[in-house]
């Protein structure tokens, strides 16, 4: 296991090279990337859908630069459009931003860069995974695409992390509940803010199952709140009092590194 200092330090660097990149992961959420890229034991690739502007990549490129883990693969159409779901208001192409982001956070040489949607990327796709960070399409179908064309290469012990699981969106949470929380193939999981995060597990996966149960419970209630689009008046405020009961704060990196340690 990585000394906790080195990885605290690495996640400090990572931060301060990310925090200025546009993007809408919060800060926690930022620095919790940054520590899943670091801790999680599987050995291969570190794979992310939907770059935007670049936020989330720079920090597991410098991260990943640090401690020897390859290239960051970085899946993006950048096609101007909303990067939330087509349903989204029209973005203006992100590819030269993106670029630019890493060239002056100096992580270009760490990132493979593949402007596409994530169903071509996957057509010749033939590499173990060991971080898979989904933060695409937020549509459940888009959502679930994903999941289902790179999860299979996930390596034992590797992590699946869904960006905005918890806030008004169909897709992460529900294919977080359903192909995580409810699946004996994985162990340890987890909210920080509105990143859902599991490990896959598939060996001893079982031993999680009650851990897995108690938050399905708080995290399922969400679910009708946001299957027909974002919830108004007081389904909304229904909403929020059944998400204040998911539990979601950062966890210490020690601690988080014994969770996802392999025995």
């Amino acid at each position: 296991m990585r000394q906790i200092a080195e990885v605290d330090e690495a996640i400090a660097n990572g931060f301060a090279l990310a925090k200025g990149v546009p993007g809408f992961l919060g800060d926690n959420e930022l620095r919790f990337l940054g520590a899943l890229a670091a801790l999680t034991p599987a050995i291969g690739a570190l794979v992310e859908i939907g770059s935007f502007k670049g936020k989330s990549t720079v920090m597991l490129a410098s991260v990943a630069a640090r401690f020897g883990l390859g290239r960051v693969v970085a899946i993006d159409p950048h096609a101007g459009l909303g990067y939330l779901g087509t349903q989204n208001e029209y973005l203006a192409p992100t590819y030269e931003e993106f670029l630019s982001a890493l060239k002056t956070a100096g992580v270009e040489e760490h990132v493979e860069a593949h402007r596409a949607f994530s169903r071509e990327v996957a057509m010749k796709w033939q590499r173990p995974i060991r971080l898979l960070w989904i933060d695409g399409d937020h549509t459940y179908r888009g959502c679930k695409e994903d999941f289902d064309l790179f999860s299979p290469s996930l390596a034992a012990g590797a992590v699946v992390a869904l960006h905005d699981s918890l806030n008004t969106f169909e897709g992460p949470i529900r294919v977080f509940v359903e192909e995580v929380l409810r699946s004996d193939r994985f162990g340890p999981c987890g909210f920080v803010h509105s990143i859902a995060w599991g490990q896959f597990r598939p060996v001893d996966g079982e031993r999680y199952r009650e851990e897995r149960r108690r938050l399905e419970k708080r995290a399922a209630r969400l679910i009708p709140f946001v299957e027909n689009g974002e919830p108004k008046g007081l389904r909304k405020i229904a909403y929020k009092l059944n998400r204040s009961r998911v539990p979601r704060m950062l966890p210490g990196t020690e601690e988080l590194g014994k969770r996802l340690r392999l025995i």
